[in-house]
């Protein structure tokens, strides 16, 4: 699991060519409702070795959130093999984010 956001975004042709299963999580260091979303982050990933995750600081101007569409954060953008295939906004469980990750995975 990915612990800083990472100020400079990969590009959407780079998240668009990630193979396997990614979760993009968009959010800010400061954000509440970011730090609060952690411990259930770092319990649904902490058993998928499987799945990469990638913390995107997004804000304005930020091209890759908005080639996302995000409007709250923190927003979990679930891809396999770089195309999106769930979404979860301010998840309110590490129960939602397994959930959606068996989804994705299965």
């Amino acid at each position: 699991m990915q612990v800083e956001y990472m100020a400079s975004a990969p590009s959407l042709e780079e998240v668009r060519s990630l193979a396997g299963v990614t979760v993009l999580e968009f959010g800010t260091p400061w954000c509440g409702y970011c730090q609060i979303a952690q411990p259930g982050l770092e319990r649904a990933l902490a058993r998928r070795h499987d799945v990469h995750h990638l913390k995107v600081e997004d804000g304005p101007g930020r091209r890759l959130g908005r080639a996302f569409r995000i409007k709250l954060w923190p927003t979990l953008v679930f891809l396999q093999d770089g195309e999106e295939v769930a979404r979860l906004v301010r998840p309110a469980s590490g129960e939602a984010i397994e959930q959606a990750l068996e989804g994705v995975v299965a």
